[in-house]
C-alpha cells in the first residue's frame, strides 16, 4: 500500500511539473496552415499531394493549388483558394499561417495571393511564414542535387538555374536570393566557376523583354558548356511536370542535348527536406505540448567511468523528460542521431543541453549545426560541420560552472570531504581552462566566486581558497599555468598542505601527472556524482522549455505577407 501511494505521489509531481506548459498551450491561439502550391500539372501535383498528405497527418491544414492562367477572366484559381480557406474556417481556427511551396516570396503568383488574402474576409488572422529559399534545409536540397551529378568539382563549372523574374527589379531581387544559395554552395564545393541564371516568367508583361532575357540565359549556359572542363546545370525550381516527357527537366535536356553539359534529373521536389521544412515551420507556430518535448544532453564524453558518472547525473531526469545523450564536442553526426531518435518518438521541440563549464563552450558550433544561426564556427582549416536535417525547433543552454549556487555547493562538499585541518590548508579549485586569454580569465573569475562562496558558507577558516586553470590543451599556456600551480602547492606545503579539488565533470584527468612529486591531497570525484548536477540540468531544461520556444510575435489583427519586388 505504501509503495502504491509513493508511486502515485511521484506521478502527481511529474504531472504538476508539466501543468504550466499545458496551460500555456491552452492559452495560445489555435493555429492551422494553408499550403500554397504551384499548379505543375498531373505528375507535379501528385508529388505535392503526397507531400501534403504527410504534413496534414500532424497539423490542421488545407492545400490550395494556385497559378496565373494564360489568359481568361474567370479567375479559376481564386475559387480553389477560397474553397481551401472555407475548409480551414470550418475547423474554428484563430489564425492561419500560409506555407508557400513557391520557393520564394518574389514569385508573382505569391504576390497575387497575398493581395487577395488581404481583402478576403475570414474569421481568423492570416500570417505568412518565411519563404522556403531562406531555410538552410533548402540549401541542403541544392547540395544533394549537385552531388547527384558532380564528379570532380575542381574541374567543373556550375550553373544554378531559377525561373521567376517579370521585370529587371524582380530579377535583381531574385538573383540576390539565388546568389545567397551559391555562397553556401561555395563553402561545400570547390567549383572552377559558379553562376546564377534566371529565366523570365511567362507572366512577364513585356513579351519582348522576356524573349530577350531568356535568349541571353540560353547563351550563358551554352558558353559555360563550351569552356574547358565539365559543365553542370541544376534547375532549382518547382517547374511544370505534366508527364514524364512533358516536364521542365525533360525540356531542358532537349534544349541543350547538343552541348556537353550534365543536367540534374530532379528539381526541388521530390526531396525529404521539403516536408521537414514544412513541419519545422509549423512547429515554430505551434505551442509547446508535453508530448512534443525532447531533450538532447551533450557532455564531452570519454571512457566508461566518465560516461557512467555523467549518465548517473542524467538518469533521474528520464522519468520526467524524453532524453537522448550525444557525447562529443558538438559532434554533428552524434547530434543528428540523437535528434532523429527523439523525432521518431514524437518530439517537435528539442532542448539541447551543452553540459560544459562555460555557457559559450561549443555554443556557436552547436547552434550552427542545429540551424539556430548562420554564424559559422571556427574550423581551423577543416570543412564546416554538416547541419542537422530536422523538422524540430531547437533551443539550447549550457555553462554549469556559471550557476554559482549549485556548483559552489558541490565544490564546498568536495572540500569538506577531504579537509582535516582547515587552518593549515590552502584549497585550489583546478579547472581545464580555455585557449583564449580573456575567456580563461573569465573562467578563473568564476572559480574565484566559487572560492568566495565556500569561504562565506563554511565555519572553517582555510589559509586560502583560489581558483586556477591548467589550460592543458595548449602546450605553452599549459606550461606556464602548471608552473604557477606547482609553486602554490610547494608554498602551501611549507607550513601546511594544499587541497586540490578537481573542478571537472568527472575524475581528475592528468592532474596527478602535472603535480607529480609534490605534497598535496586531492578530491578526484568531480562534479557529476552530486545531486546538484542533476538539479542544474533539470533547472536548465525547465527554463529553456518555458522561455526558449518563443512563438513568432505578430499581431493577431494584422495580416502580414511578403514584400512585393
Amino acid at each position: 500500500m505504501k509503495n502504491k501511494l509513493k508511486i502515485n505521489f511521484i506521478l502527481l509531481l511529474i504531472l504538476m511539473s508539466w501543468l504550466p506548459i499545458a496551460q500555456a498551450a491552452d492559452a495560445q491561439p489555435r493555429t492551422g496552415f494553408l499550403v500554397l502550391a504551384p499548379d505543375r500539372g498531373f505528375l507535379g501535383n501528385r508529388e505535392v499531394k503526397k507531400l501534403f498528405e504527410s504534413f496534414a497527418q500532424d497539423y490542421p491544414a488545407a492545400l490550395a493549388f494556385v497559378e496565373r492562367e494564360y489568359g481568361g477572366p474567370d479567375r479559376t484559381y481564386e475559387k480553389f483558394l477560397k474553397q481551401s480557406l472555407e475548409g480551414l474556417r470550418e475547423q474554428k481556427l484563430d489564425r492561419v499561417v500560409v506555407i508557400s511551396l513557391f520557393l520564394t516570396a518574389l514569385n508573382p503568383v505569391v504576390q497575387d495571393v497575398h493581395s487577395l488574402l488581404n481583402d478576403y474576409q475570414t474569421s481568423f488572422a492570416i500570417e505568412w511564414a518565411e519563404p522556403m529559399i531562406k531555410s538552410y534545409l533548402t540549401a541542403q536540397i541544392l547540395y544533394d542535387r549537385i552531388l547527384e551529378i558532380s564528379k570532380d568539382p575542381v574541374n567543373e563549372r556550375l550553373v544554378l538555374m531559377g525561373i521567376g523574374p517579370v521585370d529587371e527589379a524582380s530579377e535583381k531581387s531574385l538573383r540576390e536570393e539565388f546568389d545567397a544559395l551559391l555562397v553556401q554552395v561555395k563553402k561545400q564545393f570547390s567549383f572552377k566557376e559558379m553562376e546564377t541564371v534566371l529565366y523570365y516568367n511567362f507572366l512577364t508583361a513585356e513579351k519582348e523583354l522576356r524573349k530577350k532575357k531568356n535568349k541571353e540565359v540560353d547563351q550563358i549556359i551554352i558558353d559555360v558548356a563550351a569552356k574547358k572542363g565539365e559543365a553542370l546545370l541544376v534547375p532549382f525550381v518547382m517547374g511544370p511536370k505534366y508527364s514524364h516527357r512533358m516536364s521542365l527537366v525533360h525540356w531542358m535536356n532537349g534544349k541543350f542535348e547538343d552541348y556537353d553539359i550534365r543536367i540534374s534529373t530532379e528539381e526541388v521536389l521530390p526531396h525529404p527536406n521539403v516536408l521537414k521544412w514544412m513541419k519545422k515551420t509549423a512547429n515554430q507556430y505551434t505551442p509547446i505540448a508535453p508530448g512534443h518535448i525532447g531533450v538532447v544532453i551533450m557532455p564531452h564524453g570519454a571512457q566508461m567511468p566518465y560516461n557512467k558518472a555523467t549518465e548517473a547525473a542524467i538518469h533521474p531526469l528520464k522519468n520526467k523528460y524524453r532524453i537522448e545523450v550525444a557525447y562529443g564536442m558538438a559532434d554533428p553526426w552524434t547530434l543528428a542521431e540523437a535528434v532523429e531518435k527523439l523525432e521518431k518518438g514524437g518530439a517537435r521541440k528539442i532542448v539541447v543541453a551543452r553540459m560544459y563549464s562555460m555557457h559559450d563552450q561549443f555554443k556557436v558550433k552547436t547552434d550552427y549545426i542545429l540551424g539556430l544561426t548562420d554564424t559559422e564556427p571556427k574550423t581551423r582549416g577543416r570543412p564546416l560541420p554538416p547541419r542537422v536535417r530536422s523538422s524540430a525547433i531547437f533551443a539550447t543552454f549550457g555553462g554549469y560552472e556559471e550557476n554559482n549556487s549549485l556548483i559552489s555547493e558541490i565544490l564546498k562538499d568536495r572540500v569538506l570531504e577531504i579537509s582535516s585541518n582547515s587552518e593549515k590548508e590552502t584549497v585550489l579549485l583546478i579547472a581545464h581552462g580555455a585557449r583564449d586569454d580573456k575567456r580563461d580569465k573569465r573562467w578563473i573569475d568564476i572559480l574565484q566566486k566559487h572560492a568566495d562562496y565556500i569561504k562565506e558558507n563554511t565555519k572553517l577558516s582555510f589559509k586560502d581558497i583560489r581558483g586556477l586553470t591548467v589550460r592543458e590543451d595548449w602546450p605553452e599556456k599549459h606550461k606556464k599555468a602548471v608552473e604557477e600551480i606547482r609553486n602554490l602547492i610547494q608554498e602551501a606545503s611549507i607550513h601546511g598542505r594544499a587541497l586540490i579539488i578537481s573542478n571537472r565533470l568527472y575524475g581528475s584527468g592528468r592532474y596527478d601527472e602535472f603535480f607529480e612529486g609534490l605534497d598535496y591531497k586531492m578530491n578526484r570525484k568531480g562534479l557529476a556524482l552530486h545531486a546538484n548536477m542533476t538539479h542544474w540540468l533539470d533547472e536548465g531544461i525547465r527554463k529553456t522549455i518555458q522561455n526558449g520556444f518563443v512563438l513568432p510575435v505578430k499581431s493577431m489583427l494584422v495580416k502580414s505577407g511578403p514584400t512585393a519586388p
